[in-house]
């Protein structure tokens, strides 16, 4: 998110009433002022604010479901024995997991660029690129080379995140951008519970219509049937699009600050930021991803139908470590949060050692509302921090100075921010990779990952808590 708002109009004296909104087109806003508040409680503020959320909700949410789409299908192919390697189908997930966090950094500019509701309407008609492409693979005889350039493409969903986020962000005034802001992502992070509940019922609804009842367990056959994971957008990611067309606008006063995400790079809270959002958000999008193979190699080859339940309870906990945070501190809620990710780890190890798939599945389901208590703890800290900075470093400055570099600033960062926390979504099927390749199971992953948690435990305490830095004074 690297945009900044139209400026309000300042003074004493009232604000005049709400101009005729003049556009070039037909869906061109060029009078827009979230700020005023006669303005946003026009029929031409709240209600055009609210009607682009609800478009940007849908097709964020179906841009997460197709960038997870191989979470379900890679779990999929191992259930039936198809010809790839673990390794493979780790990679697939990783894959596509890499291209979303990179799709994120210039997602983030487009609709500054091109206008928010022509951009998601682009992007939302780009997501049929993957769904046509793993639907080839799943019908015909493809190369394993196929399925990675469909994973690849399978990115351009994780991308949508960053775009949806920056044009949503244009519409709120600031009293209310956080609840509508933390409105978009949850309702896109919900996309991955719904790919994984969905997406095997379909595969088996497919099989069973065909086979007349035998779900398929033949490589050749059992693959056929992948490909519904894939058609079930289709009918949606065309709602999206015509929805988009229809019912979203663009904004003329919405300007792309490219500079100033350059500047803040070098920033280091900007990148000590960027490492806690791994273990936050990271965590959440790379165990969706690895989840369900997890499960189909550790237990019995459908227990990976149960791993939906691990994104659904972290997109619901979000908003409440929002909350929490908000009425406690991010910091501290952060560094709290991170201990419970590490105990829910080790508590998994613990099950998994007594061959326990409801302790496993128990304790995964504890790791993923916590990691999503801290991804909206995390996502607190950051314009707390650079209001912080900006204070510091401008001392002389009046008080709407420094909340307007602090909003320019953070807008700036999370782009970044977002970016990199999103590699979890490689970092995470990887580890778990090289632990199978290494000792034959998943074990030792999550020992690493337990250590990365206690690590991001003794960051956040030793940059945001510890008495006497300029973090910690600001309530962080």
């Amino acid at each position: 998110m690297t945009t900044t708002p139209t400026a309000r109009t300042t003074g004493e004296e009232a604000a005049p009433a709400p101009a005729p909104q003049a556009r070039r087109g037909s869906r061109w806003i060029d009078h827009y002022d979230p700020e005023d508040p006669r303005f946003w409680d026009s029929p031409q503020g709240r209600p055009v604010a609210r009607r682009n959320l609800a478009w940007s909700v849908l097709a964020e949410n179906i841009g997460f479901s197709v960038w997870q789409m191989f979470s379900v299908a890679t779990a999929v192919l191992a259930s039936i024995g198809y010809g790839f390697t673990s390794d493979q189908l780790f990679w697939l997930v990783a894959t596509a997991g890499l291209v979303g966090a990179v799709m994120r950094v210039p997602y983030t500019f487009m609709p500054a660029l091109l206008g928010g509701r022509n951009w998601t309407v682009v992007s939302a008609a780009l997501l049929l690129v993957p769904v046509t492409l793993l639907t080839v693979a799943a019908t015909t005889d493809q190369p394993y080379w196929f399925w990675v350039l469909t994973a690849v493409t399978c990115g351009f969903g994780g991308g949508n995140f960053a775009s949806s986020m920056a044009n949503i962000s244009f519409f709120y005034p600031d009293k209310e951008k956080g609840f509508a802001l933390g409105l978009n992502a949850a309702g896109g992070n919900i996309g991955v519970a719904i790919i994984q509940l969905v997406g095997p019922l379909a595969v088996t609804a497919g099989a069973i219509a065909v086979v007349g009842g035998s779900t398929g367990t033949t490589a050749d056959g059992g693959a056929r049937f992948v490909q519904n994971v894939a058609l079930i957008w289709v009918p949606f990611i065309v709602l999206a699009v015509v929805g988009a067309w229809y019912g979203m606008d663009n904004l003329s006063g919405a300007r792309a600050d490219i500079a100033g995400q350059a500047a803040i790079a070098r920033r280091r809270q900007t990148w000590v930021m960027s490492f806690l959002y791994i273990g936050a958000f990271g965590s959440f999008i790379g165990f969706s991803g690895a989840f369900p193979l997890v499960l189909a190699n550790e237990f019995a080859a459908d227990t990976y139908r149960y791993a939906f339940l691990g994104p659904l309870v972290g997109s619901l906990s979000r908003p409440f470590g929002g909350w929490l945070a908000d009425r406690v501190g991010g910091a501290k809620v952060t560094v709290v949060t991170f201990v419970g990710q590490a105990a829910a780890i080790g508590t998994a190890i613990a099950f998994l050692r007594a061959g326990s798939f409801g302790g496993f599945l128990a304790s995964f389901l504890v790791l993923f509302a916590v990691v999503g208590m801290t991804n909206g703890s995390t996502y607190r800290m950051i314009p707390i921090i650079y209001r912080a900075e900006a204070a510091a470093a401008h001392p002389g400055d009046s008080t709407a100075e420094v909340l307007y570099r602090a909003r320019r600033d953070t807008a700036a960062a999370v782009g970044i921010i977002s970016a990199v926390g999103a590699l979890g979504a490689v970092f995470i099927p990887r580890v778990v990779s090289e632990s199978y390749g290494a000792t034959g199971g998943v074990e030792t992953a999550l020992l690493a990952f337990c250590g990365f948690y206690v690590l991001c435990v003794a960051v956040t305490w030793a940059v945001y808590l510890r008495r006497g830095t300029l973090m910690q004074r600001a309530g962080v």
